[in-house]
């Protein structure tokens, strides 16, 4: 019997390194809100869209798709799509996400009238590399827009200051996208 208790034991502590992996996955954070439960588009719709996407785990016919927690652009099904937060965001603002380009990625992040383009090595992304998880950061305060990544400024803009949804748009090629949270 101490055996299995011991055995038992053993076994519970051996999980918990995944147990903490999936937490970490989840990027909770002090202040910030998840947008995305990686179950379903709940809190989102197809751009310009009064019909929301609630309970639904593809838009587009599978353009976005959401497999095993990770909205995935799918470049097959093709077309320029959009999906936005049902939510719109006004004041200061902080969104952030982790994202995965693929092949021929040039995908955008779009708001308060300013666009990013995920494009693996350009100007903007120089250390982006496809196939590979990076951080991406938008901080909006007032009319001020800072894009970051990994931590660092990929570039600073000027946008309009009034209140506006928060927009993923798959443009072309594949992506992956997880992890999407706000703090306002």
């Amino acid at each position: 019997m101490r055996l299995l208790s011991f055995t038992i034991f053993l076994l519970g502590l051996a999980a918990l390194p995944f147990a903490n992996l999936r937490a970490a996955d989840a990027k909770a954070e002090k202040g910030f809100t998840s947008l995305f439960n990686g179950k379903n588009f709940d809190g989102w719709r197809e751009r310009n869209s009064k019909d929301t996407l609630e309970g639904k785990t593809e838009a587009f016919k599978g353009r976005f798709k959401i497999v095993d927690g990770v909205i995935h652009y799918d470049p097959k099904v093709g077309g320029d799509k959009y999906i936005e937060t049902i939510k719109e965001y006004a004041g200061d603002v902080h969104f952030k996400f982790d994202f995965n380009p693929g092949p021929k990625c040039n995908n955008d992040i779009l708001f308060r009238g300013t666009k990013f383009d995920i494009i693996p090595g350009n100007k903007e992304n120089k250390n982006v590399k496809e196939g590979e998880w990076s951080t991406f950061e938008l901080i909006a305060k007032g009319d001020k827009i800072e894009h970051k990544i990994n931590g660092e400024t990929a570039r600073s803009s000027t946008g309009k200051a009034k209140a506006n949804t928060f927009v993923l748009r798959a443009e072309i090629g594949a992506m992956q996208v997880k992890n999407i949270r706000v703090k306002d």
